[in-house]
């Protein structure tokens, strides 16, 4: 890799660092490229991605805005899993390293925090901002729900009383 091809990485770090709503590190040794491609795949579903880094060019890209402890991430065969929306790729992640021993989540971070491995966990059980924008819906939609039901009911009631009348004068 030449000086140009290097700036021009250094620079992409930049922009999925900055981008990503958190950013999980891990070491991919051993895995198969059919497996690296069904972690892919999974990511991809979520609008995640990962990506295999040169650990030197992303200790460039972070220029220390992380730390030592940031760039203490970067060792060993790396990969980094990113997304816009924070949980996303730690949840797929997480389940992914449960399933296959050659896979192993090192940390991350999001923004300035650095997160270790028990963080990427305890991220990995948020619900997903899909999921949340659902919740929201259902509860902003339940209340209008239960209006028009208390709105609807007297008409009804009035609309049985004049059936009722209707049929005892036909009777």
């Amino acid at each position: 890799m030449d000086r140009a091809q290097k700036q021009v990485t250094i620079e992409t770090l930049k922009g999925v660092f900055a981008d990503a709503g958190a950013v999980v590190v891990t070491h991919n040794l051993g895995l198969t490229v059919a497996e690296m491609t069904d972690l892919r795949g999974r990511l991809r579903k979520e609008g995640a991605k990962l990506t295999v880094v040169k650990n030197t060019l992303a200790q460039k890209a972070l220029n220390g805005s992380i730390g030592e402890a940031g760039d203490a991430l970067f060792t060993g065969p790396v990969a980094i899993a990113y997304a816009p929306d924070p949980v996303s790729a730690a949840k797929i992640s997480t389940q992914f390293a449960k399933e296959n021993e050659k896979f192993a989540i090192i940390g991350g971070f999001m923004g300035q925090e650095i997160l270790d491995k028990s963080k990427v966990a305890a991220l990995a059980t948020l619900p997903s901002l899909d999921q949340l924008r659902g919740k929201i819906i259902g509860l902003l939609q339940a209340p209008a729900t239960k209006i028009a039901g208390v709105l609807q009911a007297p008409a009804g009631q009035l609309a049985r009383v004049v059936g009722a009348y209707a049929a005892k004068d036909a009777a």
